[in-house]
C-alpha cells in the first residue's frame, strides 16, 4: 500500500478584490470621515461579502443582483429604513465608479428601494418623566449628569456630546461655552445651560485635557456607552415602559421648548447650533416639572 506523500505546494490565493475594485471602494469611502464613513463601510462591507459568496465581481454586479440583495435583507427582517440605506450607499458607490471611469453605468441606477414611513415613532417623554430624568441624572455620577444634560438641556446629538474635548470648554461674555464638531464636520461654538456647565465641572474634576466623557477603561465614551447610560438614568428615574435613547432626550429638548412657547425658529437654531449665541434657559421647578424661562441673546 503505497501512502501519498504530503504536497509541498503553495496554494494560490485569490485576493479579495481586484486592484480596480479597491481603487473604487477606498476612493468612495475617503469622501466621508466620522460615523457617516463607518455606516457606509459597514453597509459596503455586507453587499462585498453577499457578493463574494455567490463569486460575484464587484464591478460586475447586475441590476437584478442588487435587487436579490435587497429582497434577502427584507426576508432577513431588516427594517426598511435599513434596507434603503444600503441601497442608497450601493447606488452611491457605484455612482462613484461611473464618475471615475472604472464602470460605463451604474447597475444600481433602477433599482427600487422600500418605501420609508418617515414620521417620528420615537417615545417622546412627556414633562413629568422628563424632570424626572433630569432629577435622577443629578442624583447620579458627576459624567452621567453632564451628559444627560448636555443631551437633554442643551439638545446634542450623542455623537456631538462623546466627541466633545475638554480643550474646547471656553468663556464667552460671562457663558460658558463648548466647540463642538457638528453632523458632516461642521464646527461650532455653543452656549451651555448653566447647569449642563456645572456638571461637566464636576464630570472632569482636576483634568485639563482629553475627552470630556471617559469610559471605564479610560478611552472615549462612544456612543454606545452613552446609550447605556441613558437607560440606566431612565430605569432608576422610574421610566420602565419606554425605551429611552440619546435620540429620546434630544427629541424632548425640541418638544419642551415647543410646548413652552419658544418660537420654531428659535428651537432649530438651538437644536441644529446654526446660532452660536442662542442659549435656551431652563428650570427645574419642585416636583420635577421642567419649563424653558427665557432665552439669552449675546
Amino acid at each position: 500500500m503505497t501512502t501519498a506523500a504530503p504536497s509541498t505546494a503553495l496554494a494560490a490565493i485569490q485576493p479579495a478584490f481586484t486592484d480596480a475594485e479597491r481603487l473604487a471602494l477606498a476612493g468612495f469611502l475617503a469622501g466621508y470621515r466620522g460615523l457617516t464613513r463607518e455606516a457606509y463601510a459597514l453597509d459596503l462591507r455586507q453587499f462585498t461579502t453577499w457578493c463574494r459568496v455567490r463569486s460575484l465581481a464587484l464591478l460586475a454586479v447586475r441590476r437584478a443582483d442588487i435587487e436579490s440583495f435587497a429582497r434577502e435583507l427584507e426576508a432577513r427582517g431588516r427594517a426598511r429604513a435599513t434596507v434603503t440605506r444600503r441601497l442608497s450607499t450601493i447606488a452611491g458607490f457605484y455612482k462613484y465608479a461611473v464618475e471615475e471611469e472604472l464602470l460605463d453605468h451604474s447597475p444600481a441606477a433602477h433599482v427600487r428601494r422600500p418605501r420609508v414611513d418617515y414620521e417620528s415613532h420615537a417615545a417622546a417623554l412627556d414633562r413629568n418623566e422628563f424632570g424626572a430624568l433630569l432629577v435622577a441624572a443629578g442624583l447620579g455620577p458627576p459624567p452621567e449628569h453632564a451628559l444627560i444634560s448636555l443631551l437633554a438641556l442643551n439638545g446634542l446629538r450623542v455623537s456631538e456630546a462623546t466627541g466633545a474635548d475638554i480643550e474646547h470648554l471656553g468663556l464667552e461674555r460671562g457663558h460658558r461655552t463648548l466647540t463642538i464638531t457638528r453632523k458632516g464636520g461642521k464646527v461650532v461654538t455653543i452656549r451651555l445651560a448653566p447647569r449642563t456647565a456645572r456638571a461637566i465641572d464636576l464630570a472632569i474634576s482636576e483634568r485639563a485635557s482629553g475627552p470630556v466623557f471617559l469610559a471605564a477603561d479610560g478611552r472615549r465614551l462612544d456612543r454606545h456607552g452613552a446609550g447605556r447610560i441613558v437607560r440606566r438614568t431612565a430605569r432608576r428615574a422610574g421610566i420602565i415602559n419606554k425605551v429611552v435613547t440619546p435620540h429620546t432626550l434630544r427629541h424632548a429638548f425640541i418638544t419642551a421648548a415647543l410646548d413652552a412657547g419658544v418660537p420654531l425658529r428659535d428651537v432649530q437654531e438651538a437644536a441644529s447650533h446654526a446660532d452660536p449665541r442662542t442659549t435656551e434657559r431652563t428650570q427645574l421647578l419642585p416636583g420635577g416639572m421642567f419649563r424653558f424661562v427665557g432665552r439669552d441673546l449675546g
